[in-house]
């Protein structure tokens, strides 16, 4: 069996590797000329842990993994507000969960699968055509290929999804912020290797992590309403008046390699396949950075749909049809969590700022940490 996978980021890496251990031939297309690195840092676990743990690549994920051993909430000015030291933090975590950068994930998918699948960077699919035989599609090098399925896994702005289920549309739900994160070409020296800073005012977010290896990232999130021009040099006038480490970003973001810039958008599409064409990762749910779970679902997604075809050999739209029914009810709880963290993240009133803030404040003393240790871990 053959499978054609749009995007080489986590969701279509992860799909390659899954689908390659059950004995398919992949080729990769990505858009992109070459593999991306650095992107945000996320909380890995739940299904993506026992995924990775399946696929056999759990060890070389953990060995890239950042403890975050001290997080420091900031004034606008940079003063000090209040500290969560290691315990606390791990607390919220869990013992099957790890922060990682999602590049490191991707770094970890590709080693992994580039032996054995076909990746062609700086490539698309212009063409869509599908029988109940297979799926033909054309690329944009002219070239045709065959397939028994095809994996649209090329993100929020799925082309995949666009050609073969209508316009974005019909499915993107915008959840009114957006994001820039860059990785620091010259981390500040006032960051201490393994700690994070964060300040909250008016709106906005900014936040600097170090992850323990002489890498920091930059992270920005805010209200779209603050600057509606939809452009990455918005954020000097977004966040002009702060201090602290802010200024040191905003220089850095003039040079940096690649900068993530986008609207915090969910897509919500009732249907994740037609035919033998099925979209996995942000290009069917996109739960958001405001659920913290995409990464984690889109290696669990990919586990799955290689058992449900493993368990329906000859029978990809039965293979489909039960990989959705049993991942669409986790997905969409992951998207609810999303819309209701939405009305919190980044308040503008800064009381409300304060009572979002105070079970983290709480979280210091440690018989509130053993209660979230027993009842409000991130990850499962």
């Amino acid at each position: 069996m053959r499978a054609l996978i749009a995007g080489a980021g986590i969701a279509g890496l992860a799909t390659a590797l899954r689908l390659h251990q059950a004995g398919w031939q992949c080729l990769i297309v990505e858009r992109a000329p070459q593999r991306r690195g650095g992107g945000y840092g996320v909380t890995f676990g739940g299904i993506g842990h026992d995924g990775a743990e399946n696929m056999g690549i759990l060890p070389a994920l953990r060995q890239k993994a950042f403890t975050t051993t001290e997080l420091v909430y900031r004034r606008p000015d940079g003063r000090r507000r209040f500290v969560l030291n290691g315990p606390t933090i791990a607390a919220t975590l869990g013992k099957k969960a790890f922060n990682i950068l999602r590049g490191d994930i991707e770094a970890v998918l590709y080693e992994a699968v580039e032996q054995d699948c076909e990746i062609r960077f700086a490539t698309t699919i212009t063409a869509i055509d599908q029988s109940a035989d297979g799926v033909t599609a054309t690329l944009s090098d002219g070239r045709v290929e065959h397939a028994d399925l095809l994996v649209g896994a090329d993100g929020l702005h799925s082309a995949t999804r666009a050609m073969v289920f209508g316009p974005e549309e019909r499915y993107r739900l915008d959840l009114g912020h957006r994001v820039a994160v860059f990785m620091m070409r010259r981390p500040p020296a006032e960051l201490p290797s393994g700690t994070t800073g964060s300040i909250t005012s008016g709106g906005r977010t900014f936040a600097m992590i170090s992850v323990g290896d002489g890498r920091s990232a930059a992270f920005f999130g805010y209200r779209t309403d603050l600057a509606p021009g939809a452009s990455i040099e918005e954020l000097h006038d977004v966040y002009g008046d702060m201090g602290w480490l802010v200024p040191h970003a905003l220089h850095e973001l003039k040079s940096a390699e690649s900068v993530y810039f986008d609207t915090i958008s969910q897509m919500v599409v009732d249907r994740w396949s037609q035919g033998r064409v099925v979209l996995l990762g942000d290009a069917a749910w996109c739960v958001t950075l405001f659920a913290g779970y995409g990464s984690s679902l889109a290696v669990g997604g990919a586990d799955r749909l290689g058992a449900a075809l493993e368990r329906h050999p000859g029978d990809i739209p039965a293979a489909l049809a039960a990989w959705e029914d049993e991942l669409r009810p986790e997905a969409e709880q992951k998207q609810k969590l999303g819309r209701r963290v939405k009305g919190v993240y980044a308040p503008r009133n800064a009381l409300l700022l304060e009572l979002t803030q105070l079970p983290l404040r709480l979280a210091s003393y440690k018989p509130v940490r053993r209660l979230i240790e027993r009842n409000f871990q991130i990850q499962r």
